[in-house]
């Protein structure tokens, strides 16, 4: 958090410094209320001109008071909301810097909670605990000098008690941190199951299995309700044991007080060690108002450890996932192409994921030259999806083995690299945002024109018109209000617009219809004369008129050529063209 502290160190000081003067001028009111009861209680006939130049005093302290609140306020709470914004900034970047592994082993609610409740912790820490924590210094050493300046004896009468919640709040820290721990882990399942149960929901409710998700989540939830309550009996078991020490120490000083004001008030006033208590009722007014000023202190300290045991656990998780280490980085002196041609190489390439056991891909070797259409095909599991998702560095590779345009990808700088590939993934997301702005992902600023050609280009222009409001219309979380089709093209067209000298369908006309394909794939042949253009595809018709075609089997090359020679030299190729055959003759 150092960065943050420093980054708002100029605001952070004002409000420190404003409290600062709230919590010396807090003392002047004990001093001022003691001389009204010395003025009542005196031998002479109190009058209006005694007391208005108290009251005028205490108007202006009031005013000091108000003025210094707002502006420790303003400072830390400012600061603090500063810092929490900056913090959230800087997980989402490093949150899109992580590779694909992360998200593989970490569920997607886990992660929200550490940008919700646990940033929640950090934030409350930073603003109210500094607050707190200055006012636990500064108000305390003050009263406690001004008390004993008016009472030794009844000084240590009220402080010994307090100490003790220090020596025991310590001890109680360790305990509420890891019960803090329990319930956030608690509270990250429950995340990740109702993130889960939600993303799946029309599964759930065609399967009729309301009652079973609602039992799960009702023992997930109970758990969780378990983990805050006893956090929160913790917490006010440190509180009602603060506030019986404040009493105890209140009820003993009032005591003691009242009977050493007694004896001063019939000339026999106590003495200890040849000390003599002469302790008048303004005195002792004074001594309980700088009693009642400390107590704050010692509530704010309770706080103080609670908040510290959450801000101490939250932090520890947000400090090991912005400690997670960036697996896909730039080399040094990385590469960056000014104008990418669109040739690629594969040399002896063998892939294996980072939790595999074994490789996915063995001994891919193939080259595509720019300007050529390439069609992939292969059974399910072949490697088709991490053939190019290695193209695109989603996973770090060994050196030497894909080039594009003769450059080994380990060395190009990523953003250029990725840059230069449009993309279109098997799963089709869409954002939740409208479709104009769905297509112009790459570049906002795009014009309507540019938008309605890529969607003319995916033929899905003129579903897209049909909708009441067009263009405008709004697809609804990862595009629930659109086909499968529709959502398809809808990613043809978002990865059309950026007009990169290379283009990757993955398996991204499977769900429209073979008119639509056919208009599809014309459109690919003609605007895209001179890029290269890569299509994975489950039907060979899809790549039929592809410059030429990669059969992959088991994660291996069969074959490598045009879909006429394909005929005669791939097994997998026949095979797939027989079947599409005999299923065009039903």
């Amino acid at each position: 958090m150092k960065k943050y502290y420093l980054k708002y160190a100029p605001l952070m000081l004002i409000g420190i410094l404003a409290d600062i003067v709230v919590d010396y001028a807090q003392l002047f009111v004990p001093e001022y209320l003691g001389d009204v009861v010395t003025i009542v209680s005196g031998s002479e006939t109190p009058t209006v001109a005694m007391i208005i130049p108290i009251v005028k005093s205490l108007f202006v302290v009031s005013i000091v008071l108000l003025a210094g609140r707002m502006l420790m306020r303003y400072g830390i709470l400012r600061a603090s909301a500063k810092m929490e914004a900056d913090l959230r900034h800087d997980m989402f970047r490093k949150a899109e810097r992580l590779s694909q592994r992360y998200y593989h082993e970490n569920k997607v609610g886990t992660i929200i909670s550490w940008f919700s409740s646990d940033i929640e912790a950090v934030e409350e820490f930073t603003g109210w605990g500094t607050i707190m924590i200055i006012d636990a210094i500064f108000l305390s050493i003050l009263s406690i000098v001004k008390m004993v300046k008016l009472d030794l004896v009844l000084s240590l009468v009220a402080i010994i008690p307090m100490l003790s919640l220090i020596v025991w709040g310590n001890q109680a820290e360790k305990h509420m941190s890891d019960k803090w721990l329990e319930r956030q882990e608690s509270f990250d399942k429950l995340y990740d199951f109702a993130t889960e149960t939600f993303t799946g929901i029309r599964v759930i409710k065609s399967f009729v299995k309301e009652k079973q998700e609602f039992k799960a989540f009702q023992k997930i939830a109970k758990d969780n309700s378990d983990k805050n309550l006893q956090v929160a009996k913790t917490h006010i078991g440190f509180d009602v044991l603060i506030e019986l020490i404040i009493g105890a120490a209140m009820a003993l000083l009032m005591g003691l007080g009242g009977y050493f004001v007694y004896r001063y008030a019939i000339n026999d006033p106590v003495s200890l060690f040849d000390y003599s208590i002469e302790m008048t009722a303004g005195k002792l007014t004074t001594f309980v108002g700088y009693v009642d000023v400390l107590i704050w202190p010692m509530i704010a300290m309770g706080q103080i450890l609670q908040m510290y045991s959450r801000y101490r656990t939250s932090l520890a998780r947000i400090r090991k996932f912005l400690d997670e280490d960036e697996e896909i980085h730039n080399c040094e002196n990385a590469i960056v192409l000014p104008d990418v041609k669109g040739k690629i190489t594969f040399r002896d390439f063998d892939f294996q994921y980072p939790d595999g056991n074994e490789n996915s891909l063995n001994d891919i070797t193939f080259e595509i030259m720019p300007g050529e259409m390439v069609g992939i095909v292969g059974k399910i599991g072949s490697g088709k999806t991490t053939l190019v998702n290695s193209l695109l560095r989603l996973y770090n590779i060994k050196k030497g083995q894909i080039f594009i345009d003769d450059v080994d990808i380990m060395d190009l700088d990523i953003r250029n690299l990725r840059d230069n590939i449009a993309y279109v993934p098997q799963d089709n997301f869409l954002f939740s945002d409208n479709i104009r702005n769905n297509i112009a992902f790459s570049n906002r600023k795009m014009r309507i024109e540019e938008i309605k050609e890529a969607a003319c280009f995916a033929d899905v222009h003129e579903n897209i018109i049909g909708f009441d409001k067009g263009y405008d219309t709004v697809t609804g979380e990862r595009g629930v209000t659109l086909s499968g089709g529709q959502k398809q093209r809808i990613s043809i067209a978002r990865a059309y617009v950026k007009d990169a000298p290379i283009m990757i369908l993955d398996d991204s006309v499977s769900a429209v219809d073979i008119k639509t394909e056919e208009t599809i794939l014309h459109n690919i042949e003609e605007k895209r004369k001179g890029k290269t253009t890569i299509i994975i595809a489950s039907r060979i018709s899809t790549v039929a008129k592809a410059d030429k075609i990669l059969v992959l089997n088991d994660g291996r090359v069969e074959a490598f050529a045009s879909p006429q020679e394909l005929l005669t030299i791939s097994p997998t190729y026949q095979k797939m063209a027989y079947l599409q055959k005999l299923e065009s003759e039903l």
